[in-house]
């Protein structure tokens, strides 16, 4: 058996070769390409949509430039040449822009459809690999995705040419979604059952421990009554609040085992005497990714919830994040 070492090399030779044509292509991204994504900018702006064509390998890149335009808010289809001649046509509204895809430009099935598109659409934008073709001739803007070589050692099988075409798709959409001022926040709106979507939508008040399972104290209690309160709402810890449920303090489970390692009568005490003063807090509209960031700093097991006022509206432990599934 072989060590794989020639696998290793071929497989490198593939990379390399189109690692070579991106870089080509990145050196000729033009004014073709910005005046591509105003195109298309303009399209969404009058709540159009974006029609994406092509044939063979190309509708396959198509399919894949659709769902990255869609998951970044950016309304696309795939339109089917074929079934376009037969009754699909009428997705292709006025206000609509049209990306067409053929590496060679000369595909029969696209080029008999163009006319009827070009009746419906003010701007055909191309991405070819031929910008002499049909395709090209017919193009409002051409993005030339052209290779001097495929990766397929018998340059025969589209393999750089693809490649082109897919990563200039998905330029147009990353610069389209900054155009567009499109944010995480959005990008989370239409991943709802992703974790990067509950991450994005989740807020502290989401998550936070309140009601009957939040434990407060006022500063004067005993630590007696914290115990009491802490086995009532199975909580770590209770927080101290004054008269206007304004934020005291925190008394811990280890706050607790530390003062009694040092005097076991201490359930007379007041809370005062051995809680955390000013302990760290979060509002209850922050993100819970915020909750995180804050755990990992101060490396606390115990949040307090506040509102805009400073009250005491709940507390998120360390434990309640991997029950949400978020992290």
């Amino acid at each position: 058996m072989s060590d794989g070492g020639d696998y290793i090399e071929q497989a490198k030779a593939v990379l390399g070769t189109e690692i070579d044509e991106l870089q080509r292509l990145s050196g000729r991204i033009g004014q073709g390409f910005v005046r591509a994504v105003e195109v298309l900018q303009e399209c969404l702006d009058r709540q159009g949509k974006i029609i994406i064509i092509g044939v063979g390998k190309s509708e396959n890149i198509a399919t894949k430039v659709c769902a990255t335009f869609n998951s970044t808010g950016a309304p696309a289809v795939v339109l089917s040449c074929q079934n376009a001649l037969h009754g699909d046509l009428g997705i292709v509204t006025e206000g609509d822009a049209v990306l067409a895809l053929s590496y060679s430009g000369e595909t029969s099935e696209l080029l008999s459809l163009l006319p009827h598109i070009k009746r419906r659409i003010g701007c055909l934008i191309s991405m070819t690999g031929q910008p002499d073709s049909p395709l090209a001739t017919d193009s409002d803007i051409v993005l030339d995705v052209g290779v001097t070589a495929e990766a397929c050692p018998l340059n025969l099988a589209p393999t750089s040419s693809t490649t082109n075409m897919l990563a200039l798709g998905d330029a147009l959409a990353m610069v389209l979604l900054q155009a567009r001022g499109f944010q995480a926040e959005d990008f989370a709106e239409l991943h709802p059952g992703g974790s990067l979507g509950r991450q994005l939508l989740t807020r502290v008040k989401d998550i936070m421990r309140h009601g009957d399972r939040l434990a407060l104290v006022a500063p004067a209690d005993t630590v007696a009554i914290a115990l009491a309160a802490m086995k009532e709402c199975k909580a770590g810890a209770v927080v101290a609040i004054n008269a206007d449920g304004g934020l005291c303090g925190i008394f811990t489970h280890g706050d607790f085992v530390r003062a009694y390692q040092e005097n076991c009568d201490i359930a007379g005490d007041q809370i005062l005497n051995h809680m955390t003063e000013n302990p760290v807090a979060i509002q209850g509209d922050k993100l819970a990714t915020e909750a995180v960031r804050t755990f990992e700093k101060h490396l606390i097991d115990e949040i307090v919830v506040v509102d805009s006022t400073n009250k005491v509206i709940g507390l998120v432990d360390v434990q309640d994040l991997s029950r949400t599934r978020m992290f």
